[in-house]
């Protein structure tokens, strides 16, 4: 297994460099893993400063996502939230370190399990949970559930494998379209890799020279069958042939910000290039997958012990004196209490009404009525001008 790869390069700098107050480092320099570079002559740094304000948002951010998921799961084990739920615990470094490095005007699109991700965009811990539950206060009124969560420039969970790709590459047409010096993160898994419209978006966005960010999150398993298992070059970093790609350990919040920086950078100027960033997930494919008769307990718990991504940058970031073990557990109470009090509300929040369920499915509808459940029924459409909180 691979070890942790954030390693403190020094806590004890010159005093131009790093000042102290009250004992504690305000900022304290970093050295990652060496990145592994395909068609590049140079990659990101290895190295950086972080400041103590950036150590604690990107701790709070991970530790958020996963207790937001360790109460999805729970509210899923009771039947409350239905249907599909792909959680994301473990993999929390790699939706963090991107998020840290993106600007206002760029963009994510992702597969299905994003509840993470559409905290980070902007959607409140209730708004996500109300959203798994079918309530009215979900991001999406309670509509799209697990696989269908949007926030502004993020668009969206998509539930058909390895679709958000191309889609990706088309919201890359649209910043170069309107010259707004943004891109788009694409988010694929490893499950997803081998499908033939990841390599045709390669393609359109090679030739039209697009600002596309292709990433990879190899967690080592598409479903139930391992990367190895399912890919004849699992070197995912380096399947975008004449694309340039970097490979980074996706539970190192600080590699994955580094690369995701030197990413946004090179497609502005280059055009696309592929991202992989080595992770790993906790639980199964989805909550009805134990994960367990492919992989073992045993490999599950070392990677938790050896490789999890908040407990190595806890450790980190409290050895080079940015924190205190007391400042964090106080973090964590409040999230705790954020999330416990999000769950609480989600479950006592009200489901839309039945009229509203065929409202706001077009922008601007040009159909009429729209299709119902059977082939004879209609459904009236009109616009609450509500399809989304936000």
């Amino acid at each position: 297994m691979l070890r942790p790869v954030i390693t403190i390069f020094s806590t004890l700098r010159k005093k131009t460099l790093l000042t102290r107050a009250k004992n504690y480092a305000t900022e304290a320099k970093f050295e990652t893993r060496p990145f592994k570079l395909h068609n590049l002559q140079s990659g990101p740094f290895t190295n950086t400063t972080v400041t103590k304000d950036e150590a604690l948002a990107m701790y709070t951010s991970m530790q958020t996502i996963r207790r937001l998921e360790t109460s999805a799961g729970n509210l899923y084990k009771e039947k409350i939230v239905r249907g599909f739920c792909h959680l994301y615990s473990g993999q929390e470094a790699c939706a963090v370190g991107m998020k840290t490095a993106m600007r206002p005007q760029d963009n994510i699109i992702s597969a299905y399990r994003v509840h993470g991700w559409t905290y980070l965009m902007g959607v409140s811990v209730k708004g996500v949970l109300s959203e798994l539950t079918g309530k009215q206060n979900g991001c999406a009124r309670g509509k799209g559930g697990s696989m269908h969560m949007y926030a502004p420039n993020f668009y969206g969970g998509n539930g058909i494998v390895g679709a958000q790709v191309p889609l990706g590459a088309g919201v890359s047409l649209a910043c170069q379209y309107k010259g707004n010096k943004g891109v788009c993160l694409a988010l694929y898994g490893d499950g997803a890799s081998n499908q033939g419209q990841v390599f045709e978006a390669y393609n359109i966005a090679y030739l039209w020279n697009l600002p596309c960010i292709f990433v990879c999150e190899n967690n080592g398993y598409g479903m139930g069958t391992s990367a190895n298992r399912s890919s004849c070059n699992t070197n995912y970093f380096q399947r975008g042939d004449v694309l340039p790609g970097i490979w980074v350990d996706g539970m190192d919040v600080v590699a994955v910000k580094l690369a995701t920086e030197f990413a946004i950078e090179y497609v502005l100027k280059n055009g696309p290039l592929v991202m992989e960033v080595f992770t790993y997930r906790y639980s199964g494919h989805s909550m009805s997958d134990p994960g367990t008769s492919y992989r073992t307990r045993d490999e599950v718990q070392e990677v938790r012990q050896t490789r999890d991504p908040i407990s190595s940058f806890k450790d980190k970031i409290i050895n080079a004196g940015l924190v205190t073990a007391e400042e964090l557990k106080k973090i964590d109470n409040e999230i705790k209490k954020e999330v416990d009090d999000a769950t609480k509300f989600a479950k006592a929040d009200s489901e839309i009404a039945l009229p509203e369920l065929s409202t706001d499915v077009y922008a601007k509808n040009m159909e009429g009525n729209i299709r119902g459940a059977t082939p004879n029924s209609w459904l009236k459409h009109s616009s609450l001008n509500r399809a989304v909180n936000l």
